[in-house]
Protein backbone atom coordinates (compact mmCIF):
# COMPACT_ATOMS: atom_id res chain seq x y z
CA UNK A 1 0.00 0.00 0.00
CA UNK A 2 1.32 3.33 -0.80
CA UNK A 3 1.85 5.77 2.05
CA UNK A 4 2.98 9.42 1.85
CA UNK A 5 3.08 12.81 3.83
CA UNK A 6 1.31 15.77 3.69
CA UNK A 7 3.82 18.91 2.41
CA UNK A 8 1.44 21.62 1.79
CA UNK A 9 -2.07 22.44 2.14
CA UNK A 10 -4.81 25.74 0.72
CA UNK A 11 -8.28 25.64 2.28
CA UNK A 12 -9.03 21.35 1.25
CA UNK A 13 -6.65 20.86 -1.07
CA UNK A 14 -3.25 18.73 0.41
CA UNK A 15 -0.51 17.86 -1.43
CA UNK A 16 1.51 14.96 -0.40
CA UNK A 17 4.82 13.50 -1.21
CA UNK A 18 4.28 9.85 -1.65
CA UNK A 19 6.22 6.94 -1.66
CA UNK A 20 4.65 4.71 -4.05
CA UNK A 21 2.41 5.01 -7.00
CA UNK A 22 -0.59 6.86 -7.43
CA UNK A 23 -3.42 6.75 -9.91
CA UNK A 24 -5.80 9.71 -10.57
CA UNK A 25 -9.14 9.95 -8.44
CA UNK A 26 -7.69 7.47 -6.62
CA UNK A 27 -8.88 7.75 -3.00
CA UNK A 28 -6.82 8.40 0.06
CA UNK A 29 -7.19 8.67 3.62
CA UNK A 30 -5.59 12.03 6.17
CA UNK A 31 -4.67 10.35 9.68
CA UNK A 32 -4.95 13.11 11.77
CA UNK A 33 -5.49 11.97 15.44
CA UNK A 34 -7.79 9.32 15.90
CA UNK A 35 -9.80 10.25 12.54
CA UNK A 36 -9.02 9.20 8.82
CA UNK A 37 -9.99 12.11 6.40
CA UNK A 38 -11.09 11.24 2.86
CA UNK A 39 -9.39 12.88 0.23
CA UNK A 40 -9.63 12.17 -4.02
CA UNK A 41 -5.99 12.69 -6.17
CA UNK A 42 -6.86 15.33 -8.88
CA UNK A 43 -3.63 16.00 -10.05
CA UNK A 44 -0.30 14.21 -10.14
CA UNK A 45 2.81 15.96 -11.04
CA UNK A 46 6.02 13.59 -10.09
CA UNK A 47 5.97 11.98 -6.65
CA UNK A 48 3.43 14.75 -5.31
CA UNK A 49 -0.41 14.08 -5.60
CA UNK A 50 -2.71 17.06 -5.16
CA UNK A 51 -5.86 15.87 -3.01
CA UNK A 52 -9.50 17.27 -2.24
CA UNK A 53 -10.46 16.33 0.96
CA UNK A 54 -14.13 15.81 1.89
CA UNK A 55 -14.16 16.79 5.25
CA UNK A 56 -12.46 20.01 6.98
CA UNK A 57 -9.32 20.31 7.08
CA UNK A 58 -8.75 22.14 9.72
CA UNK A 59 -5.80 20.78 12.66
CA UNK A 60 -3.91 19.15 9.76
CA UNK A 61 -0.44 19.45 9.72
CA UNK A 62 2.43 19.59 7.55
CA UNK A 63 3.59 15.68 8.02
CA UNK A 64 0.42 14.19 8.80
CA UNK A 65 0.51 10.55 7.07
CA UNK A 66 -1.61 9.65 4.57
CA UNK A 67 -2.49 6.32 3.44
CA UNK A 68 -3.31 5.64 -0.56
CA UNK A 69 -6.19 2.84 -1.43
CA UNK A 70 -5.38 1.57 -4.54
CA UNK A 71 -9.22 2.42 -5.62
CA UNK A 72 -11.78 5.38 -7.14
CA UNK A 73 -14.36 7.45 -5.16
CA UNK A 74 -17.05 4.09 -5.62
CA UNK A 75 -20.01 3.71 -3.31
CA UNK A 76 -22.23 0.66 -2.49
CA UNK A 77 -25.26 -0.05 -4.49
CA UNK A 78 -28.03 -2.77 -3.67
CA UNK A 79 -31.45 -3.11 -2.15
CA UNK A 80 -32.46 -0.89 0.27
CA UNK A 81 -31.46 2.75 -1.36
CA UNK A 82 -35.37 3.92 -1.43
CA UNK A 83 -36.73 6.13 0.68
CA UNK A 84 -33.66 7.50 2.22
CA UNK A 85 -31.79 10.92 2.49
CA UNK A 86 -27.61 10.67 2.16
CA UNK A 87 -24.77 12.98 1.37
CA UNK A 88 -22.69 13.19 -1.41
CA UNK A 89 -20.63 10.36 -0.33
CA UNK A 90 -23.83 8.13 0.03
CA UNK A 91 -23.40 7.93 3.95
CA UNK A 92 -27.07 7.39 5.66
CA UNK A 93 -27.66 10.75 7.14
CA UNK A 94 -30.17 9.24 9.62
CA UNK A 95 -27.78 6.87 11.00
CA UNK A 96 -25.46 9.54 11.87
CA UNK A 97 -25.83 11.11 15.57
CA UNK A 98 -25.85 14.85 16.75
CA UNK A 99 -26.92 18.03 14.94
CA UNK A 100 -23.85 18.08 12.94
CA UNK A 101 -21.90 15.98 10.62
CA UNK A 102 -18.73 15.02 12.51
CA UNK A 103 -15.66 14.60 10.51
CA UNK A 104 -14.43 11.24 9.59
CA UNK A 105 -17.72 9.61 10.20
CA UNK A 106 -19.16 7.46 7.93
CA UNK A 107 -22.34 4.94 7.65
CA UNK A 108 -23.41 1.99 5.85
CA UNK A 109 -25.80 3.55 2.83
CA UNK A 110 -27.50 -0.33 3.00
CA UNK A 111 -28.93 -2.23 5.93
CA UNK A 112 -26.54 -5.18 6.69
CA UNK A 113 -28.40 -6.92 9.04
CA UNK A 114 -32.01 -6.53 7.36
CA UNK A 115 -33.52 -9.46 5.88
CA UNK A 116 -35.12 -9.35 2.11
CA UNK A 117 -37.05 -11.93 0.29
CA UNK A 118 -34.62 -12.60 -2.58
CA UNK A 119 -36.53 -14.89 -5.62
CA UNK A 120 -34.27 -16.30 -7.97
CA UNK A 121 -34.57 -15.13 -11.88
CA UNK A 122 -31.56 -16.77 -12.99
CA UNK A 123 -30.94 -20.53 -12.75
CA UNK A 124 -27.35 -22.56 -12.32
CA UNK A 125 -26.15 -23.35 -15.58
CA UNK A 126 -26.93 -19.88 -17.19
CA UNK A 127 -24.34 -18.08 -19.12
CA UNK A 128 -24.82 -14.53 -17.89
CA UNK A 129 -22.65 -11.11 -18.40
CA UNK A 130 -22.33 -8.14 -16.64
CA UNK A 131 -25.33 -6.15 -15.51
CA UNK A 132 -27.62 -9.44 -15.84
CA UNK A 133 -30.73 -10.35 -13.38
CA UNK A 134 -29.52 -13.03 -11.19
CA UNK A 135 -33.21 -12.32 -8.70
CA UNK A 136 -35.62 -10.14 -7.93
CA UNK A 137 -35.97 -8.30 -4.11
CA UNK A 138 -39.16 -6.16 -3.17
CA UNK A 139 -38.02 -2.56 -2.65
CA UNK A 140 -40.81 -0.82 -1.25
CA UNK A 141 -43.60 -1.19 -4.63
CA UNK A 142 -40.44 -1.77 -7.09
CA UNK A 143 -38.91 -4.93 -8.15
CA UNK A 144 -35.54 -4.31 -7.27
CA UNK A 145 -32.85 -6.36 -9.77
CA UNK A 146 -30.22 -8.33 -7.86
CA UNK A 147 -27.52 -7.88 -10.99
CA UNK A 148 -24.03 -9.69 -12.23
CA UNK A 149 -21.64 -7.06 -10.58
CA UNK A 150 -20.74 -4.77 -13.37
CA UNK A 151 -17.18 -4.93 -12.16
CA UNK A 152 -16.31 -8.21 -14.33
CA UNK A 153 -15.59 -8.35 -18.08
CA UNK A 154 -16.45 -11.32 -20.25
CA UNK A 155 -18.97 -14.44 -20.18
CA UNK A 156 -19.02 -16.46 -16.94
CA UNK A 157 -21.44 -19.49 -16.23
CA UNK A 158 -23.52 -19.35 -12.88
CA UNK A 159 -22.30 -22.58 -10.56
CA UNK A 160 -24.86 -22.28 -8.53
CA UNK A 161 -27.86 -19.64 -7.27
CA UNK A 162 -30.06 -20.08 -3.63
CA UNK A 163 -33.66 -21.02 -3.94
CA UNK A 164 -36.23 -18.36 -2.51
CA UNK A 165 -36.04 -16.80 0.86
CA UNK A 166 -34.88 -14.10 3.08
CA UNK A 167 -31.12 -13.12 3.07
CA UNK A 168 -28.53 -10.06 3.70
CA UNK A 169 -27.37 -7.83 1.80
CA UNK A 170 -23.88 -9.59 2.35
CA UNK A 171 -24.85 -13.19 1.92
CA UNK A 172 -23.74 -14.77 -0.96
CA UNK A 173 -26.76 -15.73 -3.19
CA UNK A 174 -24.53 -16.92 -6.25
CA UNK A 175 -21.44 -18.98 -7.49
CA UNK A 176 -19.81 -17.33 -10.76
CA UNK A 177 -16.93 -19.01 -12.64
CA UNK A 178 -15.56 -18.22 -16.13
CA UNK A 179 -13.14 -19.95 -18.39
CA UNK A 180 -10.08 -19.37 -17.00
CA UNK A 181 -11.28 -20.69 -13.88
CA UNK A 182 -11.72 -17.69 -12.08
CA UNK A 183 -14.69 -18.01 -8.86
CA UNK A 184 -16.39 -15.05 -7.63
CA UNK A 185 -19.05 -14.90 -4.95
CA UNK A 186 -22.21 -12.93 -5.38
CA UNK A 187 -24.31 -10.86 -2.61
CA UNK A 188 -26.58 -8.25 -3.41
CA UNK A 189 -24.32 -5.43 -2.84
CA UNK A 190 -22.08 -4.21 -5.79
CA UNK A 191 -19.33 -1.27 -5.60
CA UNK A 192 -19.13 0.82 -8.41
CA UNK A 193 -16.67 3.96 -8.61
CA UNK A 194 -19.33 7.24 -9.52
CA UNK A 195 -17.10 9.08 -11.85
CA UNK A 196 -17.19 6.04 -14.86
CA UNK A 197 -20.40 5.27 -16.18
CA UNK A 198 -22.47 2.02 -16.16
CA UNK A 199 -22.47 0.92 -19.68
CA UNK A 200 -23.79 -3.13 -18.87
CA UNK A 201 -26.38 -2.75 -21.86
CA UNK A 202 -26.72 -3.60 -25.17
CA UNK A 203 -26.98 -0.07 -27.11
CA UNK A 204 -28.28 3.36 -25.74
CA UNK A 205 -30.86 5.08 -28.84
CA UNK A 206 -32.14 8.25 -29.08
CA UNK A 207 -34.65 9.63 -27.06
CA UNK A 208 -38.22 8.95 -28.79
CA UNK A 209 -40.88 8.45 -26.22
CA UNK A 210 -42.32 11.68 -24.91
CA UNK A 211 -42.22 11.42 -20.90
CA UNK A 212 -45.12 12.99 -19.21
CA UNK A 213 -44.50 16.12 -16.83
CA UNK A 214 -48.10 16.89 -16.02
CA UNK A 215 -46.69 20.20 -16.58
CA UNK A 216 -48.33 21.86 -20.01
CA UNK A 217 -46.12 24.15 -20.78
CA UNK A 218 -43.39 21.34 -20.68
CA UNK A 219 -45.21 18.78 -22.69
CA UNK A 220 -47.29 20.48 -24.81
CA UNK A 221 -44.63 23.22 -25.77
CA UNK A 222 -41.18 21.79 -24.93
CA UNK A 223 -41.91 17.97 -24.46
CA UNK A 224 -39.25 15.98 -22.83
CA UNK A 225 -38.96 12.35 -23.49
CA UNK A 226 -38.00 9.57 -21.63
CA UNK A 227 -33.93 9.50 -21.61
CA UNK A 228 -33.80 13.28 -22.26
CA UNK A 229 -31.65 16.27 -20.84
CA UNK A 230 -32.61 19.72 -20.05
CA UNK A 231 -31.55 22.36 -17.45
CA UNK A 232 -33.67 25.10 -15.95
CA UNK A 233 -31.79 28.08 -15.97
CA UNK A 234 -33.39 31.34 -13.60
CA UNK A 235 -32.80 33.86 -11.37
CA UNK A 236 -33.21 34.13 -7.71
CA UNK A 237 -37.05 33.37 -7.05
CA UNK A 238 -38.19 32.31 -10.36
CA UNK A 239 -38.94 29.02 -8.93
CA UNK A 240 -36.51 26.67 -9.87
CA UNK A 241 -36.47 23.85 -6.50
CA UNK A 242 -40.82 24.58 -6.79
CA UNK A 243 -40.79 23.25 -10.98
CA UNK A 244 -38.36 20.18 -9.90
CA UNK A 245 -40.52 19.31 -7.27
CA UNK A 246 -43.69 19.59 -9.67
CA UNK A 247 -41.18 17.59 -11.93
CA UNK A 248 -41.16 14.87 -9.29
CA UNK A 249 -44.71 14.43 -8.10
CA UNK A 250 -45.93 14.48 -11.27
CA UNK A 251 -43.42 12.60 -13.89
CA UNK A 252 -44.19 9.84 -15.34
CA UNK A 253 -40.98 7.80 -13.59
CA UNK A 254 -40.86 4.90 -11.87
CA UNK A 255 -38.17 6.22 -9.37
CA UNK A 256 -36.74 9.86 -8.42
CA UNK A 257 -33.14 10.87 -7.66
CA UNK A 258 -32.86 14.07 -5.70
CA UNK A 259 -29.66 15.84 -5.49
CA UNK A 260 -29.15 19.39 -3.77
CA UNK A 261 -25.81 20.21 -4.72
CA UNK A 262 -24.37 23.15 -2.95
CA UNK A 263 -27.97 24.16 -1.73
CA UNK A 264 -28.81 26.81 1.31
CA UNK A 265 -29.44 24.25 4.38
CA UNK A 266 -33.10 25.77 4.64
CA UNK A 267 -34.21 24.50 1.16
CA UNK A 268 -32.66 21.08 1.72
CA UNK A 269 -34.75 20.92 5.05
CA UNK A 270 -37.69 21.82 3.17
CA UNK A 271 -37.39 19.20 1.18
CA UNK A 272 -36.72 16.81 3.96
CA UNK A 273 -39.32 17.81 5.90
CA UNK A 274 -42.17 18.25 2.83
CA UNK A 275 -40.96 15.50 0.27
CA UNK A 276 -41.85 12.44 3.09
CA UNK A 277 -45.87 14.40 3.21
CA UNK A 278 -46.83 14.33 -0.29
CA UNK A 279 -48.98 11.44 -1.84
CA UNK A 280 -47.74 9.88 -4.99
CA UNK A 281 -50.59 10.71 -7.68
CA UNK A 282 -49.44 7.20 -9.28
CA UNK A 283 -49.62 4.68 -6.29
CA UNK A 284 -51.76 6.43 -3.98
CA UNK A 285 -48.64 6.05 -1.54
CA UNK A 286 -46.28 8.45 -0.26
CA UNK A 287 -44.11 10.13 -2.77
CA UNK A 288 -40.86 9.19 -0.16
CA UNK A 289 -41.25 5.51 -1.13
CA UNK A 290 -39.79 6.12 -5.17
CA UNK A 291 -37.58 8.88 -4.52
CA UNK A 292 -33.86 9.02 -2.87
CA UNK A 293 -32.28 12.13 -1.64
CA UNK A 294 -28.70 13.10 -2.50
CA UNK A 295 -27.67 16.27 -0.44
CA UNK A 296 -24.91 18.36 0.65
CA UNK A 297 -25.55 21.90 1.76
CA UNK A 298 -23.32 25.67 0.69
CA UNK A 299 -21.53 25.25 3.64
CA UNK A 300 -20.05 21.77 3.00
CA UNK A 301 -16.56 21.61 1.71
CA UNK A 302 -16.94 22.08 -2.20
CA UNK A 303 -15.27 18.74 -3.06
CA UNK A 304 -18.45 16.97 -1.56
CA UNK A 305 -20.63 19.10 -4.00
CA UNK A 306 -18.63 17.35 -6.94
CA UNK A 307 -19.44 13.74 -5.72
CA UNK A 308 -22.70 14.53 -5.14
CA UNK A 309 -23.81 14.89 -8.31
CA UNK A 310 -21.67 11.90 -9.39
CA UNK A 311 -23.14 9.93 -6.90
CA UNK A 312 -26.60 10.96 -7.87
CA UNK A 313 -26.14 9.85 -11.62
CA UNK A 314 -24.13 6.62 -10.77
CA UNK A 315 -27.57 5.67 -8.42
CA UNK A 316 -29.69 6.51 -11.82
CA UNK A 317 -28.02 4.51 -14.23
CA UNK A 318 -28.02 1.42 -11.41
CA UNK A 319 -31.81 1.30 -11.31
CA UNK A 320 -31.83 2.29 -14.94
CA UNK A 321 -30.10 -1.39 -15.17
CA UNK A 322 -32.99 -2.96 -13.85
CA UNK A 323 -35.70 -1.43 -16.54
CA UNK A 324 -36.76 1.31 -14.79
CA UNK A 325 -37.72 4.60 -15.82
CA UNK A 326 -35.47 7.03 -14.00
CA UNK A 327 -35.93 10.90 -13.25
CA UNK A 328 -33.14 12.47 -12.11
CA UNK A 329 -33.24 16.08 -10.65
CA UNK A 330 -29.91 18.09 -9.51
CA UNK A 331 -30.08 21.59 -8.04
CA UNK A 332 -28.16 23.03 -8.53
CA UNK A 333 -25.54 22.33 -11.09
CA UNK A 334 -24.10 25.41 -10.91
CA UNK A 335 -23.22 25.04 -7.67
CA UNK A 336 -21.19 22.00 -8.51
CA UNK A 337 -19.44 24.24 -11.43
CA UNK A 338 -18.66 26.58 -8.91
CA UNK A 339 -16.66 24.23 -6.64
CA UNK A 340 -15.10 23.03 -9.76
CA UNK A 341 -13.84 26.53 -10.51
CA UNK A 342 -12.80 26.53 -6.78
CA UNK A 343 -10.47 23.28 -7.25
CA UNK A 344 -9.10 24.86 -10.01
CA UNK A 345 -8.14 27.73 -8.65
CA UNK A 346 -6.21 26.16 -5.54
CA UNK A 347 -4.12 24.07 -8.35
CA UNK A 348 -3.19 27.53 -10.31
CA UNK A 349 -4.35 26.02 -13.63
CA UNK A 350 -4.57 28.45 -16.47
CA UNK A 351 -8.38 29.89 -15.97
CA UNK A 352 -11.07 30.05 -18.64
CA UNK A 353 -13.71 32.30 -19.08
CA UNK A 354 -14.70 34.17 -15.40
CA UNK A 355 -12.10 31.64 -13.86
CA UNK A 356 -14.15 28.52 -14.56
CA UNK A 357 -11.67 25.31 -16.10
CA UNK A 358 -10.89 25.59 -19.41
CA UNK A 359 -12.07 22.23 -19.93
CA UNK A 360 -15.31 23.32 -18.04
CA UNK A 361 -17.60 22.45 -21.35
CA UNK A 362 -16.32 18.93 -21.62
CA UNK A 363 -16.62 18.27 -18.15
CA UNK A 364 -20.66 19.32 -18.41
CA UNK A 365 -21.21 17.60 -21.76
CA UNK A 366 -19.48 14.19 -20.40
CA UNK A 367 -21.69 14.27 -17.18
CA UNK A 368 -24.88 15.14 -19.51
CA UNK A 369 -24.08 12.23 -21.48
CA UNK A 370 -24.53 9.98 -19.25
CA UNK A 371 -28.28 10.14 -19.32
CA UNK A 372 -30.23 8.68 -21.88
CA UNK A 373 -32.57 5.90 -22.80
CA UNK A 374 -30.67 2.38 -23.24
CA UNK A 375 -31.82 -1.01 -24.41
CA UNK A 376 -30.52 -3.69 -22.30
CA UNK A 377 -28.53 -7.12 -22.31
CA UNK A 378 -32.51 -8.96 -22.08
CA UNK A 379 -33.67 -6.54 -24.63
CA UNK A 380 -35.99 -4.57 -21.83
CA UNK A 381 -35.32 -0.60 -22.04
CA UNK A 382 -34.60 1.82 -19.26
CA UNK A 383 -34.02 5.48 -18.86
CA UNK A 384 -32.54 8.20 -17.21
CA UNK A 385 -34.10 11.25 -17.72
CA UNK A 386 -31.70 14.40 -16.17
CA UNK A 387 -32.96 17.96 -15.13
CA UNK A 388 -30.82 19.95 -13.98
CA UNK A 389 -30.76 23.76 -12.66
CA UNK A 390 -28.81 26.16 -13.30
CA UNK A 391 -28.68 29.39 -11.14
CA UNK A 392 -26.67 32.11 -13.25
CA UNK A 393 -25.57 35.79 -11.28
CA UNK A 394 -27.96 38.07 -11.55
CA UNK A 395 -29.91 35.96 -13.94
CA UNK A 396 -26.91 36.19 -16.74
CA UNK A 397 -28.00 33.58 -19.14
CA UNK A 398 -24.39 34.42 -20.88
CA UNK A 399 -22.29 33.30 -18.48
CA UNK A 400 -20.11 29.94 -19.07
CA UNK A 401 -22.17 27.45 -16.97
CA UNK A 402 -25.26 28.16 -18.78
CA UNK A 403 -23.61 29.10 -21.96
CA UNK A 404 -22.16 25.33 -21.50
CA UNK A 405 -24.84 23.46 -20.48
CA UNK A 406 -27.01 24.96 -23.06
CA UNK A 407 -24.61 23.15 -25.22
CA UNK A 408 -25.34 19.73 -23.68
CA UNK A 409 -28.98 19.91 -22.88
CA UNK A 410 -31.59 19.40 -25.57
CA UNK A 411 -34.46 21.17 -23.39
CA UNK A 412 -34.37 24.54 -22.36
CA UNK A 413 -36.74 25.77 -20.02
CA UNK A 414 -35.77 29.51 -19.51
CA UNK A 415 -37.33 30.86 -16.81
CA UNK A 416 -38.43 35.06 -16.72
CA UNK A 417 -38.17 37.37 -13.95
CA UNK A 418 -40.86 39.34 -15.54
CA UNK A 419 -43.26 36.32 -15.60
CA UNK A 420 -42.29 35.08 -11.66
CA UNK A 421 -42.79 39.28 -10.75
CA UNK A 422 -46.05 39.00 -12.12
CA UNK A 423 -47.22 35.97 -10.91
CA UNK A 424 -47.21 33.73 -14.08
CA UNK A 425 -46.45 30.00 -12.78
CA UNK A 426 -44.12 28.26 -13.29
CA UNK A 427 -42.54 31.21 -14.92
CA UNK A 428 -41.19 29.35 -18.32
CA UNK A 429 -40.57 31.98 -21.40
CA UNK A 430 -42.52 30.44 -23.51
CA UNK A 431 -40.57 32.20 -26.35
CA UNK A 432 -36.90 31.31 -24.89
CA UNK A 433 -37.81 27.84 -23.97
CA UNK A 434 -37.11 25.31 -26.40
CA UNK A 435 -37.04 21.33 -27.07
CA UNK A 436 -34.61 20.28 -29.99
CA UNK A 437 -36.07 16.58 -29.32
CA UNK A 438 -38.72 17.64 -31.31
CA UNK A 439 -37.00 17.75 -34.74
CA UNK A 440 -35.84 14.05 -34.01
CA UNK A 441 -37.85 12.01 -36.79
CA UNK A 442 -38.63 9.39 -33.71
CA UNK A 443 -39.60 12.02 -31.30
CA UNK A 444 -42.06 13.06 -34.19
CA UNK A 445 -43.77 10.18 -35.11
CA UNK A 446 -43.95 8.85 -31.42
CA UNK A 447 -45.51 12.52 -30.54
CA UNK A 448 -48.12 12.22 -33.92
CA UNK A 449 -49.09 8.53 -32.68
CA UNK A 450 -49.91 9.80 -29.27
CA UNK A 451 -51.44 13.57 -30.08
CA UNK A 452 -52.71 13.28 -33.46
CA UNK A 453 -51.70 14.27 -36.94
CA UNK A 454 -50.58 17.88 -36.94
CA UNK A 455 -49.34 18.08 -33.21
CA UNK A 456 -45.77 19.48 -33.96
CA UNK A 457 -47.87 22.00 -36.34
CA UNK A 458 -50.56 22.85 -34.05
CA UNK A 459 -47.77 23.75 -31.20
CA UNK A 460 -45.81 26.05 -33.72
CA UNK A 461 -48.96 28.06 -34.15
CA UNK A 462 -49.60 28.23 -30.58
CA UNK A 463 -46.13 29.84 -30.13
CA UNK A 464 -46.75 32.24 -33.22
CA UNK A 465 -49.61 33.28 -31.69
CA UNK A 466 -47.63 34.01 -28.37
CA UNK A 467 -44.42 35.78 -30.47
CA UNK A 468 -47.41 38.24 -32.21
CA UNK A 469 -49.27 38.81 -28.83
CA UNK A 470 -45.69 39.75 -27.32
CA UNK A 471 -45.12 42.05 -29.87
CA UNK A 472 -48.82 43.63 -30.06
CA UNK A 473 -48.09 43.90 -26.39
CA UNK A 474 -44.53 46.18 -26.91
CA UNK A 475 -46.69 48.25 -29.75
CA UNK A 476 -49.63 49.38 -27.19
CA UNK A 477 -47.02 50.01 -24.74
CA UNK A 478 -45.44 51.85 -26.79
CA UNK A 479 -48.27 53.86 -28.53
CA UNK A 480 -51.03 53.76 -26.06
CA UNK A 481 -54.27 51.80 -26.23
CA UNK A 482 -56.00 54.31 -28.99
CA UNK A 483 -53.11 54.45 -31.17
CA UNK A 484 -52.64 51.08 -32.55
CA UNK A 485 -55.49 49.45 -34.53
CA UNK A 486 -57.95 46.86 -33.23
CA UNK A 487 -56.35 44.02 -34.14
CA UNK A 488 -53.23 44.29 -32.42
CA UNK A 489 -56.07 44.02 -29.22
CA UNK A 490 -56.97 40.82 -30.57
CA UNK A 491 -53.64 39.52 -30.78
CA UNK A 492 -52.50 40.75 -27.73
CA UNK A 493 -56.01 38.59 -25.92
CA UNK A 494 -55.67 35.61 -28.11
CA UNK A 495 -51.88 34.99 -26.78
CA UNK A 496 -53.15 36.09 -23.39
CA UNK A 497 -55.97 33.25 -23.46
CA UNK A 498 -52.72 30.56 -24.26
CA UNK A 499 -50.82 32.14 -21.18
CA UNK A 500 -53.31 31.91 -18.78
CA UNK A 501 -55.11 28.69 -20.25
CA UNK A 502 -52.15 26.55 -21.05
CA UNK A 503 -48.70 28.36 -19.75
CA UNK A 504 -49.98 28.85 -16.33
CA UNK A 505 -50.90 26.18 -13.58
CA UNK A 506 -51.93 25.66 -10.06
CA UNK A 507 -49.38 24.24 -8.17
CA UNK A 508 -51.90 23.72 -5.27
CA UNK A 509 -54.82 22.43 -7.01
CA UNK A 510 -55.13 18.75 -6.91
CA UNK A 511 -56.67 18.51 -10.60
CA UNK A 512 -54.78 21.51 -12.50
CA UNK A 513 -51.69 20.37 -10.72
CA UNK A 514 -51.25 17.71 -12.57
CA UNK A 515 -52.46 17.30 -16.50
CA UNK A 516 -52.83 14.25 -18.35
CA UNK A 517 -51.50 14.45 -21.82
CA UNK A 518 -54.79 13.39 -23.25
CA UNK A 519 -56.11 16.64 -21.52
CA UNK A 520 -53.95 18.77 -22.82
CA UNK A 521 -54.39 17.99 -26.44
CA UNK A 522 -58.20 18.49 -25.61
CA UNK A 523 -57.44 22.03 -24.84
CA UNK A 524 -54.61 23.36 -27.11
CA UNK A 525 -56.94 22.18 -29.81
CA UNK A 526 -59.86 23.90 -28.21
CA UNK A 527 -57.41 27.13 -27.69
CA UNK A 528 -56.60 27.12 -31.22
CA UNK A 529 -59.93 26.98 -32.33
CA UNK A 530 -61.03 29.86 -30.55
CA UNK A 531 -57.93 31.96 -31.45
CA UNK A 532 -58.76 30.92 -35.26
CA UNK A 533 -62.24 32.37 -34.92
CA UNK A 534 -63.00 35.93 -36.29
CA UNK A 535 -64.40 38.49 -34.37
CA UNK A 536 -66.04 41.95 -34.70
CA UNK A 537 -65.80 44.83 -31.69
CA UNK A 538 -66.29 48.06 -31.75
CA UNK A 539 -63.30 49.17 -29.35
CA UNK A 540 -60.45 47.88 -27.29
CA UNK A 541 -62.37 47.64 -23.98
CA UNK A 542 -65.05 45.17 -25.74
CA UNK A 543 -61.99 43.12 -26.15
CA UNK A 544 -60.48 43.05 -23.04
CA UNK A 545 -64.23 42.76 -21.12
CA UNK A 546 -64.76 39.45 -23.71
CA UNK A 547 -61.51 37.71 -23.45
CA UNK A 548 -61.30 38.05 -19.84
CA UNK A 549 -64.82 36.29 -19.67
CA UNK A 550 -63.29 33.82 -21.94
CA UNK A 551 -60.38 33.06 -20.15
CA UNK A 552 -62.46 33.20 -16.77
CA UNK A 553 -64.92 29.96 -17.81
CA UNK A 554 -61.88 28.15 -19.43
CA UNK A 555 -59.51 28.41 -15.55
CA UNK A 556 -62.89 27.21 -14.09
CA UNK A 557 -62.37 24.24 -16.82
CA UNK A 558 -59.02 23.72 -15.92
CA UNK A 559 -60.12 23.23 -11.91
CA UNK A 560 -62.87 20.16 -12.73
CA UNK A 561 -62.76 16.74 -13.73
CA UNK A 562 -61.74 16.11 -17.48
CA UNK A 563 -65.38 15.56 -19.18
CA UNK A 564 -67.25 15.89 -15.78
CA UNK A 565 -70.40 17.49 -15.62
CA UNK A 566 -68.99 20.88 -14.29
CA UNK A 567 -66.02 20.61 -17.04
CA UNK A 568 -69.09 20.26 -19.91
CA UNK A 569 -71.33 22.88 -18.36
CA UNK A 570 -68.43 25.68 -18.55
CA UNK A 571 -67.40 24.51 -21.78
CA UNK A 572 -70.96 25.43 -23.12
CA UNK A 573 -70.72 28.98 -21.80
CA UNK A 574 -67.31 29.34 -23.60
CA UNK A 575 -69.54 28.17 -27.13
CA UNK A 576 -72.42 30.74 -25.72
CA UNK A 577 -70.16 34.09 -25.32
CA UNK A 578 -68.11 33.01 -28.39
CA UNK A 579 -71.32 32.93 -30.38
CA UNK A 580 -72.32 36.29 -29.52
CA UNK A 581 -68.92 37.83 -31.18
CA UNK A 582 -67.70 35.63 -33.43
CA UNK A 583 -68.17 33.54 -36.45
CA UNK A 584 -65.69 30.36 -37.31
CA UNK A 585 -63.01 29.99 -40.10
CA UNK A 586 -62.79 27.57 -42.22
CA UNK A 587 -58.90 26.85 -41.04
CA UNK A 588 -59.43 24.70 -38.81
CA UNK A 589 -61.80 22.09 -37.21
CA UNK A 590 -64.64 23.33 -35.83
CA UNK A 591 -64.88 22.72 -31.82
CA UNK A 592 -68.19 20.89 -32.58
CA UNK A 593 -66.22 18.77 -34.23
CA UNK A 594 -63.80 18.65 -31.52
CA UNK A 595 -66.55 17.72 -28.94
CA UNK A 596 -67.66 14.77 -31.21
CA UNK A 597 -63.79 13.46 -31.23
CA UNK A 598 -63.96 13.37 -28.02
CA UNK A 599 -67.31 12.14 -27.01
CA UNK A 600 -66.43 9.07 -29.32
Amino acid sequence: MTKGKIIGIVSNLVYVEANGSVGQNEICYILHNDLKLMAEVIKINGNVASAQVFESTRGIKMGTLVEFTGKMLEIDLGPGLLSKKYDGLLNDLDKLSGVFLKRGDKTDPLDADNLFDFTPISSANDNVVAGDWLGNVKENWIDHKIMVPFSIEGRWKIDSIVSAGQYKVDDTIAVLSNSDGQIINVSMRQKWPIKIPITSYKNKMRPFKIMEMGIRAIDTLNPMPEGGTGFIPGPFGCGKTVLQHAMSKNAMADLIILTACGERANEVVEIFKEFPELDDPRTGRKLMERTTIICNTSNMPVAAREASVYTGMTLAEYYRSMGLRVLLLADSTSRWAQALREMSNRLEELPGQDAFPMDLSSIISSFYARAGYVTLNNDQTGSITFVGTVSPAGGNLKEPVAESTKKAARCFYALSQKRADSKRYPAIDPLDSYSKYIEYLEFQEDIEMSMGNRWIEKVELARNILRKGQEAYDQINILGDDSVPIEYHISFWKSELIDFIILQQDAFDSIDSNTPIQRQKYMLDFILEICDRIYQFNDFEEIAGFFKSIIYLLKQMNYQEYEGTEFRSYRSQVITELDKKSFLSNQHHKIESIQNAVAQ
